[in-house]
């Protein structure tokens, strides 16, 4: 049975080369497909070199040569439009929404925005009514500014 393994390591390499590449799907930063590119050139040498040592060492020298090389450029590539690309909060801003309690002026109400309830009020002080489809201008801490759709033109 260990024969059966050591003579057929490039099925355990391919198995884990797939397994990076859906992890990959994940996370979009090219950073755990450098180990799958890594698994896969290791798959071809386990092929012809039965030693389970140089199969570690060629997966460990080409994982970091990919991540060295062939990251930068799918980053460069790949991400091309993204260097300014909001993230967690600051990616709400622009978003629209519907008021769910009323906003006073000079209050706050809630607004929901693909199913998160947020403590909102208005800009300028403006009173917005319930089902009313706003758009956030601006976000402190956890309160977020908003304003009508007729008021954004």
């Amino acid at each position: 049975m260990i024969e059966y393994f050591q003579s057929n390591l490039w099925q355990f390499w391919t198995l884990i080369g797939v397994i990076c590449l859906i992890l990959e799907l994940t996370s979009g930063d090219f950073f755990i497909m450098c180990f799958s590119i890594g698994a896969f050139i290791t798959g071809i040498v386990a092929i012809f070199v039965p030693s389970f040592t140089a199969q570690i060492i060629v997966f460990a020298i080409a994982s970091l040569l990919c991540l060295l090389f062939v990251r930068p450029l799918a980053l460069k590539y790949f991400h091309r439009k993204d260097q300014d690309r909001p993230s967690n909060v600051d990616a709400i801003i622009g978003r629209q929404g519907v008021v769910t309690d009323s906003i006073p002026a000079k209050g706050y109400g809630r607004v929901k925005i693909d199913g998160d309830s947020w403590k909102a009020c208005g800009v300028n002080d403006i009173a917005i009514e319930k089902g009313e489809r706003v758009k956030v201008t601006e976000i402190n801490s956890t309160i977020i500014t908003v304003t009508t759709d007729n008021n954004s033109k």
